[in-house]
């Protein structure tokens, strides 16, 4: 897909101490003020430290975020898998942008909560609510319908949620349908327009040819190649994401991302005790990567 972007563009306890459900210091709407007073000072400091315990994990590549779906306004489903993400191990869980939903995650979890939308002023009643970060993205449900986010909009997007909440942390998915090029351009773009994390997909349009094993890697290879091109274009980390499981995780990590995104793998199972385990086996996987990566380190610097 041709690309034209020559437009001059320029821990979980600390959760609840930061944000409380209905008083979101992160939201700073014009037309609405936080009904929490706080000095400047205050203010200045509480923002920072709730965007540096949101991002933690992801500076130790050890993020794990666990994905109900965009679209999914299901809340007995979305109440098990926001149980699952937090009692499974996840370091995040992501949401629709539901300012009702939002509030049912957090009176289940303090982990993060994210909140996923390709509508910037939806935002606003999400983190009123609770929500410590936006992503604008999972397109996934949108391309079934013939629907295709160009990097033009994509950017545009990501400009009007920087205005309307320029504190929260932010997380923008950089379409699969680009070319490999095309995505790590449209990423170095994003984060010159103040985006936090890139996150990946591709598995939705992968179709592998082998069953087991095998057709694991093939289900991930979209997104482990985006991982791998994009971490090498920006210094924000890059969330790899999108027909992963607990065979691809690893690599995800190898590949340079700084944490990985898991949706249907575990929002599509049948009820909550299968999806905590699911969760389980992939934070296993990921801390199993993390611990290899500090022994490989080890023994490196041992030949020094």
């Amino acid at each position: 897909m041709a690309m034209s972007l020559q437009m001059g563009l320029s821990s979980p306890s600390q959760h609840h101490l930061l944000v409380k459900p209905t008083h979101n210091p992160l939201y700073t709407s014009r037309k609405s003020k936080p009904q929490i007073s706080f000095t400047r000072t205050t203010t200045t400091a509480l923002l920072s430290s709730t965007k540096e315990a949101v991002l933690k994990d992801f500076h130790h590549h050890r993020a794990l975020k666990i994905i109900s779906g965009l679209q999914n306004l299901d809340r007995n489903n979305v109440a098990s898998v926001v149980t699952a993400a937090d009692k499974g191990g996840a370091t995040h869980v992501d949401i629709a942008c539901d300012p009702e939903l939002v509030k049912l995650a957090v009176s289940l979890t303090s982990l993060p909560v994210c909140v996923s939308s390709v509508d910037p002023s939806a935002f606003l009643a999400a983190v009123e609510a609770g929500a410590t970060m936006v992503e604008i993205g999972n397109y996934d449900s949108f391309y079934e319908m013939g629907r295709i986010f160009s990097p033009e909009e994509i950017l545009k997007l990501t400009k009007e949620t920087k205005q309307i909440l320029p504190s929260v942390t932010l997380s923008v998915t950089v379409p699969h349908t680009l070319s490999l090029p095309e995505q790590a351009r449209l990423a170095e773009l994003l984060q010159l327009e103040g985006a936090d994390v890139i996150q990946t997909e591709g598995g939705k349009c992968s179709t592998p040819s082998k069953p087991g094993v095998l057709g694991l890697i093939e289900k991930a290879t979209p997104t482990l190649a985006a991982a791998y091109s994009i971490s090498r274009a920006v210094t924000i980390p890059v969330m790899c994401s999108s027909g992963l499981s607990a065979v691809t995780v690893p690599m995800a990590i190898t590949a340079g991302a700084a944490g990985v995104g898991v949706g249907s793998a575990v929002n599509k199972l049948n009820d909550v005790v299968a999806m905590i385990a699911e969760v389980r086996s992939l934070a296993d996987a990921l801390a199993s990567s993390q611990k290899q990566a500090n022994l490989d380190q080890e023994k490196t610097l041992k030949w020094l």
